[in-house]
């Protein structure tokens, strides 16, 4: 799950985590957040998600981070954007209409790049990831987001062993041990998707779960 994976992925057009549609769940739930107009929301691993200009739609500005270049090139393109761009630290910053896009390693963001988000959203960040590579994700994520931030985690669930990731089981005992010590976490939903879901059935899941989380950092 390093560089030269997702790199490649984006490379073939092997995106099927990509979603043609905004996310329902963050539709659902994105409210619960009582986020104040304006405020900034960091969107990690963020590829070319329909759920960013959502989110500028509702009034937020979005810090996304994605590591493809291809990704943020194809983003802009498909949202008839014309983006600005600039050197960020050790990142490239692709920007238009309430939209920042920084390019490079989620890994080499640093606290003052993300300093003023006051909000976050994850649907593919977390369970893109090996179990070492998402307690690094959520160490890095701690240094990065201030106290009080509030975010929106939304995880899938399934027998591991019967299906390699990504995207990867992340089970709700995971999510405490992960987040509890820096966040108050809320369930907020949980849901039995396998039917709805052709891909994990064709793979043999006996179940799968999607679950909406709202984190609060301490």
């Amino acid at each position: 799950m390093h560089e030269e994976f997702w790199q490649a992925r984006w490379t073939r057009n092997e995106i099927g985590f990509h979603l043609r549609e905004v996310n329902p769940y963050l539709q659902a739930h994105w409210a619960n957040l009582q986020l104040p107009a304006g405020s900034e929301v960091l969107v990690p691993l963020c590829g070319k998600s329909l759920d960013m200009p959502w989110l500028a739609a509702q009034g937020c500005r979005v810090l996304g981070v994605e590591l493809a270049a291809k990704a943020v090139g194809d983003f802009f393109a498909e949202q008839g954007l014309h983006a600005t761009v600039s050197s960020d630290g050790g990142l490239q910053r692709h920007e238009a209409e309430g939209i920042a896009l920084l390019q490079g390693d989620f890994f080499a963001l640093v606290p003052a790049q993300a300093a003023g988000c006051s909000g976050y959203y994850d649907r593919a960040a977390l369970i893109a990831l090996p179990p070492e590579m998402r307690r690094r994700y959520v160490a890095h994520l701690q240094t990065l987001l201030p106290s009080g931030c509030r975010g929106l985690l939304v995880t899938l669930d399934y027998p591991q062993e019967q299906m390699d990731g990504p995207p990867f089981a992340v089970s709700d005992a995971e999510v405490h041990a992960l987040y509890g010590e820096g966040w108050q976490i809320e369930l907020l939903g949980e849901y039995e998707v396998r039917d709805k879901n052709w891909r994990f059935v064709e793979r043999g899941l006996s179940r799968l779960h999607e679950r909406v989380y709202r984190l609060t950092r301490r």
